[in-house]
């Protein structure tokens, strides 16, 4: 009887790959912290786990010349601009304390779902050897 993945592993690799994108968006958010008019950016976790399995964005070149980028897990609509508890004179909306509390608990949250999938593993490697 063969295995299937997608339902042993629920939407754990989905997670991670969200967790992910997230980490590499506050990311940028901190190093464009002094960047005049940068505005931080963040998405709706729960918002983008809903669409998940729906209709996801990637890059498309319109020439042979053009850079390919990684695909984006995340949906163009559910990037959100992050509201500032105080906007600096220059534009910028990166509050650098925030976005590493948020960076710091993302990272938490991804070990955390990294540790459920090993789980998972485990469990499939103990089924298949029928231990």
């Amino acid at each position: 009887m063969p295995i299937s993945f997608d339902k042993a592993l629920g939407s754990f690799p989905a997670h991670l790959s969200l967790y992910a994108e997230r980490s590499r968006l506050l990311a940028s958010n901190l190093a464009n912290a002094s960047t005049p008019n940068f505005k931080a950016r963040d998405i709706d976790f729960r918002a983008v786990l809903n669409n998940a399995h729906g209709n996801l964005l990637s890059l498309k070149t319109t020439s042979s010349k053009h850079l390919g980028g990684a695909d984006s897990a995340i949906p163009q609509s559910d990037l959100l601009y992050r509201i500032p508890t105080q906007p600096s004179l220059d534009g910028n909306t990166v509050d650098t304390q925030i976005e590493q509390a948020q960076f710091a608990e993302n990272a938490v949250r991804y070990q955390t779902t990294l540790r459920f999938l090993s789980g998972k593993f485990q469990g499939l490697k103990l089924a298949i050897k029928g231990e």
